[in-house]
């Protein structure tokens, strides 16, 4: 690199830049490469001096105009421009009017070795080199991958002082001969941090406080630049469109001294949503009461962080195609019967994570145990009880090669974003499982990365993985390890008739399920009803109380109270379909798996590991691979 071109760079980096760009400044001026890919969040705006810049107009006008003669910019929808060119230039017009990819992609050649001080950005860069076995892929394809691979190796482009750029979203969507070649740098363009939020606040509405500034940037964690303006400064709608939408909302929330500003607040906020969905967020008829000007200005932002809420939610499920969803749980561990000493530790957790604890919060946490003890149940308590964001994944992997990788790679990007977030994960062997070699080494691949992404340790109190599984023999082994999920909670059937019984209210509770006298005493009921559910899950037990209710409802002819004789009744009716060995094998499985012997019950915590370990493998050979 020349002096002049090291000078130029780092007078670029006396401006102030974002942290990936200021990375792919100096691994520039180290020689590390002159070919980098720039991959994440790339269709995103970048904050630069108090403006929101495409990221090709960040590079053309902030990183390296002062730094280049020439750049050209270049994909396969609009050609060839330049963003700025060397007057001694000839073949600039000849270049530009060039629209097959091989001759566009020669002429490229010829402007980064023949010249200098000259940057290359070439855009969508998958859909020229994209990944795909090598038989499978075209002639042009193939051509693209070999030129951008050699220019990697050819000295000209570094001694004149040039650069070239391939921008991706989505990394494994791009020729892993580029990717994994040592003389191309990968830079990661991320999700804005909570500065580069603050900044696109403030541009988004300058008005704001900066206490309003730091709770919005707070609570738009995890979406783009573009996405947060979009939501706080959506685009005028017409006068008499705004003035109709705040006369709507005015109604809805009824009389007080702050509705007029509020509801003019909101009308903004709620641009292009139709009524119904503006009525489903606004509490119709609440009442207002007299309140104080910063008592309204709390309202307003409560009002508008739920609105924030639900765009947020609506915006990051589609940018995820469906791959997450978010979780609102409905009830805590109020409704959850029995379990004290995991709901206590859970409860720990919770609080740690809230008050930031980190160094005392999991890396992650398994729930294994048969179906029906109610994993899914109390994981979603646990969300409400962490009251932090909750998502769920779903089934990312698909046919198509590479497909899996990047959904995987876009939904762990929105995650890490997000923060302070909880990742249910139910059937986790059917997610995470080791299918084998028969899908060309996809699965391995999965492992590997989300093996990588649970054990790095900066997400430690922030990213809590809580995988769910009914069958932890079929998921990895060194998935499982401490570090990544650092608990392991069992989740069994219910072992005593007092048991049974905290299930039981449980589910009165939760199902407000009206009993005859109120409360019902359980105790006198249990050898004719709780001694005959031991064993059962907690889904066979809700089952049995959600029978009786309707029995009880059928015999007076509408509805009506449980009756300890209804419950006695439905104890003795209900006949559940169960394989007793597999259950058996799945319960062994939960408890050899237990990070605690406290957790246990007493029929299991006496038990030695060659003890368990004899009856597993019994079990192992008479059940095979039934699920």
């Amino acid at each position: 690199m020349s002096a002049a071109g090291a000078n130029s760079m780092n007078a670029a980096g006396a401006r102030l830049l974002p942290a990936w760009a200021e990375e792919l400044r100096r691994r520039y001026l180290r020689n590390e490469a002159s070919i980098f890919v720039l991959h994440g969040n790339v269709y995103d705006s970048v904050v630069s001096g108090g403006r929101m810049l495409s990221l090709t107009d960040f590079l053309t006008d902030v990183l390296l105009r002062e730094s280049k003669d020439t750049i050209v910019v270049y994909n396969l929808s609009t050609g060839v421009r330049f963003a700025k060119r060397d007057r001694t230039l000839r073949s600039a017009e000849d270049l530009s009017a060039e629209t097959p990819r091989d001759k566009v992609l020669l002429g490229l050649e010829r402007l980064v070795t023949a010249g200098t001080r000259t940057a290359a950005i070439i855009e969508y860069a998958e859909t020229l080199a994209p990944a795909a076995e090598i038989s499978f892929q075209a002639d042009a394809d193939r051509a693209s991958v070999v030129t951008l691979h050699r220019w990697s190796f050819l000295p000209e482009i570094e001694k004149g002082d040039n650069v070239v750029f391939l921008i991706t979203d989505n990394l494994p969507e791009l020729s892993p001969k580029l990717v994994s070649n040592p003389k191309v740098g990968v830079v990661e363009v991320p999700m804005p941090d909570l500065e580069a939020r603050r900044s696109t606040v403030r541009i988004a509405d300058p008005k704001l406080s900066d206490a309003d500034v730091d709770h919005f940037a707070e609570v738009t964690a995890g979406l783009k630049a573009i996405q947060i303006v979009s939501i706080l400064a959506p685009p005028p709608p017409s006068e008499e469109e705004r003035a109709d939408r705040e006369q709507f909302i005015a109604a809805i929330l009824g009389d007080g001294p702050d509705v007029v500003e509020r509801a003019r607040k909101l009308a903004l906020l709620t641009a292009g949503m139709m009524r119904d969905e503006i009525r489903k967020l606004i509490a119709p008829g609440a009442s207002v009461a007299a309140a104080t000007a910063a008592d309204a200005a709390d309202r307003a932002r409560r009002d508008a962080d739920l609105l924030i809420a639900s765009r947020k939610r609506d915006i990051l499920e589609r940018e995820c195609f469906g791959l997450i969803e978010f979780v609102t749980p409905e009830h805590g561990f109020e409704v959850v019967g029995g379990m004290e000493a995991v709901k206590e530790d859970l409860r720990v957790v919770a609080q740690n994570m809230r008050e930031g604890r980190r160094s005392r919060v999991p890396m992650g946490i398994l729930f294994t145990g048969p179906m029906g003890t109610g994993k899914t149940f109390v994981a979603e308590a646990f969300a409400k009880e962490c009251g932090l964001t909750a998502i769920k994944l779903k089934n990312f992997r698909s046919k198509w090669v590479g497909a899996t990788e990047g959904n995987l790679d876009k939904i762990l990007t929105v995650i890490k974003a997000i923060g302070q977030v909880i990742v249910i994960i139910d059937e986790g062997d059917r997610a995470f499982g080791n299918t084998g070699e028969e899908d060309g080494g996809t699965s391995s691949r999965v492992i590997a990365r989300i093996k990588e992404f649970m054990s790095d340790t900066s997400n430690r109190g922030r990213i809590l993985f809580l995988v769910m599984t009914n069958r932890p023999d079929k998921l990895d082994v060194d998935l499982k390890r401490a570090g990544r999920l650092d608990r392991k909670i069992p989740f069994l059937y219910v072992q005593t008739p007092e048991a049974v019984e905290e299930v039981v209210r449980a589910q009165f509770r939760k199902n407000g399920v009206r009993t005859l006298p109120a409360p019902l005493d359980l105790v006198p009921l249990r050898a004719a009803f709780s001694a005959k559910l031991v064993g059962y899950s907690n889904a066979d037990i809700e089952a049995v109380v959600l029978m009786a209710n309707d029995d009880a409802a059928r015999a007076a002819g509408g509805d009506a109270p449980v009756t300890a004789e209804a419950l006695a009744r439905a104890a003795a009716d209900y006949f559940p379909s169960r394989d007793a060995e597999l259950l058996e094998y799945m319960e062994l499985l939960a408890v050899f798996e237990s990070s605690s012997r406290r957790l246990l019950p007493a029929k299991y915590a006496g038990m030695t590991p060659e003890e368990l370990d004899a009856r597993l493998r019994l079990l192992r050979a008479v059940v095979g691979n039934r699920r």
